[in-house]
Formats: structure tokens, sequence, C-alpha cells
């Protein structure tokens, strides 16, 4: 029976990972997509926009 309790956490915790990569693979895209990317992209312009101009000082 020690080789039952020495391999059951392992298994708990790659079920859980499966689910969890599961979850992840089953959300992406959907309704939700398009306002999604918008929000992504417009938070990577504003990062552009405040980033300064390399080479400006130099």
């Amino acid at each position: 029976m020690d080789y039952v309790s020495a391999l059951l956490p392992p298994a708990v915790m790659a079920a859980l990972f499966a689910g969890v990569i599961r979850v992840i693979v089953k959300t992406q895209g959907g309704a939700n997509k398009t306002k999604e990317d918008a929000a992504v992209d417009a938070a990577l312009a504003r990062a552009e926009g405040a980033r300064p101009s390399s080479g400006a000082g130099a």
C-alpha cells in the first residue's frame, strides 16, 4: 500500500494540471475574443506611447 500513497499526490496533481490546461484551451477565442484583443492592443499602444524615444538625447 505504500506505492499507492506514493503515487496518489502526483496523480492528483497531474489530473488538476490537465483540468487547468483544458479550461485555458476552452476559454481561448469565443464571443469575447475581439473585445479582449482590442483591450490588449489598446494597452500595448499606451505602453508604446509612454515609452521615451531612444536616441533623442544622444
